[in-house]
């Protein structure tokens, strides 16, 4: 910190963060403290199962990823903000998921990239903090950096972590977007909140795939999200039927939690649905070209998993879709791809509809 901190009001100077943080599009602004030891631990055995798959950055990094002083020295607290996504206009995401002809993509990223758009934010909360009460020490993440982003949260007041692993409210359910600043400034810290999932075990019998191998543990390796997001192997057999129709991520234990019944529909206008991605046809997805893929993906979230992924990811979905010419003709259109993770796939893919027409 640069500068005499005796001049300046933190307690004051934390009720004015939370208010410009509301200006500037943030639903929930909260301040906590940096001691994750027990979230360390969780963390430690989580690695030790190889519960994070091929995520390897997941190790890197080694005492940073809990210790935000390591990361950022002179780190006392983090300031921690959420954003709400849910998409207001995109077609019924249920309607999307019983009708296997269509693809369903996650609903964060139906729009553009929250990346951005969220650290322009929060760099601009901290420009508002420099220009009150002058230089201090910080840095902004938004999933950027080795950083506990759903533990600091909790630890801010934001939520709770519910069964499922992800982060709840109880106004707010679970559609919304975190980020982060770690600061030297050594702000009055928010109490967390209690946690509300009871005996409830919606997200646990909802999972396709059984990720969520028991309440507040989750898989990495058995997740739908990972398999099409992280995963840039093949996606093991086994979790290919339970995939449906989902190409990009899974959003099953959130639209099942009884919490998101309370979730507010984003104002943000860079969050609407982009290109019918809501409601499109696999067959149409399919038959992009990579440069259609490449300027159709442009600042959205789903570029970040290449046109290849993409390919496999719609492959496997329309191996799962009712057999028609129209699919078959598509997957024949791309069985002898260039790529050998997408031919395997489109193979896999037609094998399927060779068996349904077979009883």
């Amino acid at each position: 910190m640069t500068g005499d901190l005796s001049s300046i009001d933190l307690a004051a100077l934390t009720i004015d963060i939370k208010d410009w943080g509301r200006e500037l599009g943030f639903q929930q602004i909260g301040i906590a403290d940096i001691c994750l030891d027990d979230d360390a631990v969780h963390l430690r055995e989580w690695l030790a199962e190889q519960r994070n798959g091929a995520m390897g950055y997941m190790e890197r990094h080694g005492e940073k990823r809990w210790r935000p002083d390591q990361l950022v020295p002179g780190t006392l607290r983090a300031i921690s903000a959420r954003m709400d996504y849910w998409p207001q206009d995109a077609h019924d995401a249920d309607a999307v998921l019983n009708d296997p002809n269509q693809a369903y993509v996650s609903r964060y990223a139906l729009g553009r990239d929250y990346h951005k758009l969220l650290r322009n934010r929060l760099q601009a909360l901290a420009d508002k903090v420099s220009a009150h009460i002058g230089k201090h020490g910080y840095r902004v993440f938004v999933d950027s950096g080795p950083v506990l982003e759903k533990a600091l949260a909790r630890k801010a007041g934001l939520g709770w972590v519910g069964k499922h692993t992800n982060l709840l409210n109880r106004h707010a359910g679970s559609y919304f977007f975190l980020g982060e600043i770690l600061t030297d400034l050594p702000l009055p810290i928010d109490e967390p909140v209690s946690a509300h999932c009871g005996t409830c075990s919606a997200c646990i019998d909802i999972c396709p795939t059984q990720a969520i191998t028991a309440p507040y543990q989750l898989d990495a390796r058995r997740c739908i999200s990972y398999h099409t997001i992280e995963l840039r192997s093949a996606i093991p057999v086994e979790f290919r039927k339970a995939m449906g129709n989902r190409i990009y991520g899974c959003d099953d234990c959130q639209l099942v939690c009884p919490w998101n019944k309370y979730a507010r529909a984003t104002t943000e206008p860079d969050f609407a649905p982009r290109h019918r991605l809501d409601s499109s046809m696999l067959v149409d997805l399919f038959a992009w070209s990579e440069d259609e893929f490449l300027h159709r993906t442009e600042g959205s979230a789903i570029r970040r998993i290449g046109y290849e992924c993409w390919l496999r990811n719609i492959a496997v979905a329309l191996g799962n879709a009712p057999h028609s010419a129209d699919v078959v003709n598509s997957l024949v259109a791309r069985a002898e791809h260039p790529s050998a993770l997408v031919r395997e796939h489109v193979a896999w893919a037609l094998a399927q509809h060779d068996e349904s027409t077979a009883t």
